[in-house]
């Protein structure tokens, strides 16, 4: 293995200039940083990040605990942080929680193990006001950054996330304009406030337009494809006359467009269908989906640099990016038979 004394016995140089060169020290010159660098990379010489970190108290990792990289959204997420993390010399140690508040745990410990310089985490949504792992992050001082809402549990740290609420209210008024007065909703996780927050833009649209606010068109739904499915399968068979459904996300929408085309109804001649997130499937489905599309690359880049002023002693906002109505060929006008 090369030595950074071998780099400088070759180089002519002391073991210091090598070392303030390699750290990009402002008192070298650019000539001989250019001369050095090239030199150690002709050796082969690698740095050693385990000293280094011992000498700076920093290891130059960045953990980041999301749902799971299936998830098109979280996917999207954790490739802007990672790029903008390699951009500013850190690395990233990725972990998945699958939704389940164990595992998240588990992983969030791994992560403090590793002496990690900063958290980047999609919370598991408890309806409990506590959580003991996120009471353990507080007191470890570690810069956190929550991918999304803030719940009680986790209301200490600084979050970057979209205005879920006027979104999913402009989307419900986009089908009640195209003429839907009955309009269902799928519905997400309970205990997620991004769920909450698009299930009251919905409830506030249907209200101020002096709409039935039914609870016969509420159908629990998850956050899946094969949520979606389910739910769309639960409301034919109690044949509540929607005209229009308002999803969740994406993916519960994809999940029951599929069962509603399978079952040789026209979207959106029979039926309209309005998901949110835009991620990529939406706009490549069987019939292009409307729906509200969140900027979940510029949320990835706010994070990081929320993490960044973290990192320097800094105390960041919490950030909310606009969202904005994306129209295809999933909605339309009610049919005059209705």
């Amino acid at each position: 293995m090369v030595r950074l004394k071998d780099v400088a016995e070759r180089a002519g140089v002391s073991l210091m200039t090598v070392s303030k060169v390699l750290r990009n020290a402002p008192d070298i010159s650019l000539q001989t940083k250019t001369r050095i660098r090239r030199l150690a990379e002709e050796m082969g010489y690698v740095p050693d990040s385990l000293a280094q970190g011992l000498r700076t108290r920093t290891t130059k990792l960045l953990g980041l605990v999301i749902s799971a990289t299936t998830n098109p959204a979280a996917a999207q997420l954790a490739l802007a942080i990672e790029e903008r993390a390699h951009d500013l010399g850190y690395d990233l140690i990725l972990a998945h929680s699958l939704n389940n508040a164990e595992r998240e745990e588990a992983c969030l410990r791994k992560m403090l193990a590793r002496r990690v310089d900063g958290l980047f985490v999609a919370p598991v949504y408890r309806l409990a006001p506590t959580a003991s792992i996120y009471e353990e992050l507080k007191r470890s001082g570690t810069p956190v950054v929550v991918l999304g809402s803030v719940a009680p549990f986790c209301e200490a740290f600084t979050c970057v996330e979209t205005d879920d609420q006027p979104a999913s209210y402009q989307a419900t008024r986009h089908l009640i304009q195209l003429g839907h007065k009955r309009i269902a909703f799928f519905a997400g996780p309970a205990a997620a406030p991004w769920a909450q927050s698009r299930s009251e833009g919905y409830h506030r649209a249907i209200r101020e337009a002096g709409i039935d606010d039914d609870d016969n068109l509420i159908f629990s739904a998850g956050s899946t494809i094969e949520d979606g499915q389910k739910a769309a399968l639960e409301m034919l068979n109690e044949d509540v006359c929607a005209t229009a459904i308002q999803a969740v996300n994406d993916l519960v929408a994809v999940g029951a467009a599929n069962v509603f085309l399978n079952q040789g109804l026209k979207i959106p001649q029979d039926l309209s269908i309005l998901g949110f997130g835009n991620v990529p499937p939406a706009e490549h489905f069987r019939v292009p989906l409307t729906t509200v599309g969140q900027p979940q690359y510029q949320l990835g880049l706010g994070a990081m640099e929320s993490m960044f002023d973290l990192l320097r002693g800094g105390k960041p906002r919490s950030k909310t990016f606009p969202t904005e109505l994306i129209l295809r060929a999933s909605t339309g006008p009610v049919a005059a038979k209705h």
